[in-house]
């Protein structure tokens, strides 16, 4: 599946999980459980090419995947990351 990168607008609960999005115009609600993306820690960068043996690298959320319907029914699972300024869609998959 081919990256996206588009600009997304989120509203998310409490705990930061994605609720809403508005993506190409059309408003979507997630409808089920969100699902955390990992990546490695910002701050691991300067570390990386070090042997982490037996331990594993330090993980933090770096984006959401979650399944969202329109109003007419349209669904789409997206893959969202956060970028410090701005959402973006990385994945759309139907």
């Amino acid at each position: 599946m081919p990256r996206v990168q588009e600009i997304v607008e989120i509203w998310s609960g409490e705990a930061g999980e994605p609720e809403r999005l508005v993506w190409r115009s059309r408003r979507f609600r997630v409808t089920d459980m969100p699902t955390p993306l990992v990546g490695p820690c910002d701050w691991w960068s300067p570390f990386s090419a070090h042997d982490v043996s037996p331990g594993r690298v330090p993980l933090e959320i770096s984006g959401w995947r979650f399944q969202a319907s329109a109003d007419d029914g349209e669904t789409h699972v997206f893959d969202v990351a956060y970028d410090g300024a701005r959402w973006q869609v990385l994945r759309v998959y139907d």
